[in-house]
């Protein structure tokens, strides 16, 4: 069965850091984009970070850009955003999806129904 599994989340206190993981397993998502993405209000789910399978492209939101790192380790079949500076809007649960193809490109990277496989999330808290 093909997983996606989050781990890592919890509580933090604002400027804190916080490293959440998504492990795949059932299927090898290194060839694959993969991305996080979390609630937000009047949507379903809004971007927060991408990777390419070969780390060579990454994008991320502008409320994320310069705090967050996405990254990735094809071997473990990992990937991992490393939060820093959190701020009380980033409390959110994070959820990790993997890509239905495997493409570059700028324009399709925060858009929902590219992504084929979701975790179930993690939940982040920071408190102010």
């Amino acid at each position: 069965q093909v997983q996606l599994v989050e781990s890592g989340g919890g509580l933090v206190q604002a400027g804190g850091s916080l490293n959440v993981a998504c492990a795949a397993s059932g299927r090898a998502c290194s060839n694959y984009p993969m991305a996080w993405f979390r609630p937000a209000p009047g949507k379903d789910r809004e971007f927060v970070a991408f990777i390419t399978w070969d780390s060579r492209s990454k994008y991320y939101a502008d409320s994320v850009k310069g705090r967050f790192t996405i990254s990735r380790d094809n071997a473990k079949n990992t990937v991992n955003l490393q939060m820093n500076s959190l701020k009380s809007e980033d409390t959110a649960v994070y959820y990790c999806a993997a890509a239905t193809e495997r493409k570059y490109g700028s324009s399709w990277y925060d858009r929902i129904p590219e992504y084929g496989l979701w975790g179930q999330g993690t939940q982040v808290t920071v408190s102010s």
